[in-house]
């Protein structure tokens, strides 16, 4: 087992990584592809290095029950593919910055739908967290000090649409975490989800683009930095620290994104969206907070 410090450094940078994601969405728009054909580029590329891999490092990884494939039909296109949809329309509409905090509601769903499906109890600390979170995109999206919605609604519903579909991952994944391993979950999750936009994504249409270097390049990046290396450092660390400590220091992701987004993708922000935020990370701290008796709870992410 390694240290507890490498753990951490392991789980923080995996985490950060997922932040860099909007440097390679929006690269890949300047190329003119939809958020819809980034999905596609993203789930087919990740799945082929994962699946090579495993397949070089350890291919038991590989063997799944066909049975358990109606599991990997609801991690991989239920809710990769349009969590990731979901994720990019808003990054396409509005910002980065916005797009990562209503992703962030996922935590909440979670919640809510564990206790409706595994009647898991619904806590102060929940309730408190659901409050939050209502109150802080209230502020991040302008409804709230001066009811003004600064945002469409389209693309608020659209963003707490990633929110629920990226929580779907963790209902659908509780189902075989107990019969394989995180990293088999996610390679054939990756593979229902390509399976689905290999004829669906349209990127047949665009062929020819990925002649050049910079497509390629930004395609492959989008699919190993914040995909498969992020998730493999952020598991790696979560083998030696305990999941709750391990989904604290994830919210490095979207402090992150914000930083990545206000700085280099010149994102509108203002002070009532800090406040926002900042209600939005008290709720994310209090929804993954374990009691320290449920050492044996595992995170499911993606």
């Amino acid at each position: 087992m390694m240290g507890k410090q490498k753990a951490y450094g392991f789980a923080i940078l995996g985490a950060a990584l997922w932040g860099l994601i909007g440097l390679f969405v929006k690269g890949l728009y300047e190329f003119g592809f939809t958020p819809w054909e980034v999905v596609a580029i993203r789930v087919i590329a990740s799945f082929i290095i994962m699946v090579s891999a495993l397949g070089f490092l350890n291919r038991d990884l590989l063997k799944i029950k066909a049975k358990d494939s109606f599991y990997f039909i609801g991690t991989g296109i239920i809710s990769i593919v349009f969590f990731n949809w979901c994720y990019f329309a808003v990054i396409d509409q509005s910002s980065l910055s916005l797009a990562v905090i209503l992703l962030y509601t996922g935590p909440i769903f979670v919640a809510l739908i564990s206790r409706l499906l595994f009647k898991e109890a619904l806590t102060r600390s929940k309730l408190t967290a659901l409050i939050s979170t209502i109150t802080g995109c209230g502020f991040v999206v302008g409804l709230l000090p001066f009811f003004k919605v600064t945002v469409s609604w389209y693309v608020l519903l659209v963003g707490l649409g990633s929110g629920f579909c990226y929580a779907l991952y963790s209902i659908f994944g509780k189902y075989v975490s107990s019969k394989y391993s995180s990293l088999t979950i996610t390679t054939y999750s990756f593979l229902f989800a390509s399976l689905f936009m290999i004829p669906a994504g349209g990127l047949w249409d665009k062929a020819r683009l990925f002649l050049n270097w910079e497509v390629l390049a930004l395609s492959i990046g989008l699919g190993l930095i914040p995909t498969c290396l992020a998730y493999i450092l952020y598991t790696n660390g979560l083998s030696s620290i305990e999941a709750s400590k391990a989904s604290i220091l994830a919210t490095i992701e979207p402090v992150v994104a914000i930083i990545l987004g206000v700085t280099v993708l010149h994102d509108a922000f203002s002070s009532w969206q800090f406040i926002g935020i900042l209600l939005v990370f008290v709720a994310i701290l209090l929804t993954t907070e374990r009691k320290k008796a449920n050492k044996k709870s595992a995170m499911i992410d993606s």
